[in-house]
C-alpha cells in the first residue's frame, strides 16, 4: 500500500532497488484477465482516453456495443491503431502520418489494446 503512494520515479527506483519489472497489481489484473478470456481496447479523445472490456475474439461491432448498443446496431467500420503504434508515434495523429492508422471492417477481430474509434449510422 506505501508503494502506491509514491510518486512515479520514486515508485519505479523502489521496484528496480528490489529487481521487479512491475507492480503486483500489474500482474493480478493480467492473470485476471487471461483467465477469464478478456482483454481491452481504448477510445482516446482530446478530453479523456478510456479503457473497454472485451472477450478475447470479439470483432469490431460487438466491441462497439460495449460502449453503446446503438453503435453496435449501426456499425459501420471502426477507425484503428495498435497500442504500440500509438504510443511509439505520440498519439493518434503520429500514427495516422506514419501510416499506422487503418479501418476495419465488421469481421475485424479486436486485438488487446487497440485504440478505437467507431463509425456508425442509427
Amino acid at each position: 500500500a506505501e508503494v502506491a503512494e509514491l510518486g512515479d520515479e520514486e515508485r519505479q527506483e523502489f521496484l528496480d532497488a528490489l529487481g521487479i519489472e512491475e507492480p503486483g497489481l500489474n500482474r493480478v489484473i493480467r492473470a485476471g484477465n487471461r483467465l477469464l478470456g478478456l482483454q481491452q481496447y481504448f477510445t482516446a479523445g482530446v478530453k479523456e482516453v478510456r479503457a473497454w472490456t472485451v472477450r478475447v475474439g470479439a470483432k469490431a461491432p460487438q466491441a462497439a456495443a460495449v460502449i453503446h448498443t446503438d453503435f453496435e446496431k449501426g456499425f459501420i467500420r471502426a477507425e484503428v491503431i495498435g497500442y504500440e503504434d500509438f504510443i511509439a508515434c505520440g498519439g493518434e495523429q503520429g500514427a495516422k502520418d506514419a501510416g499506422k492508422w487503418r479501418l476495419e471492417g465488421k469481421d475485424y477481430v479486436v486485438q488487446d489494446g487497440d485504440v478505437m474509434h467507431f463509425l456508425f449510422n442509427v
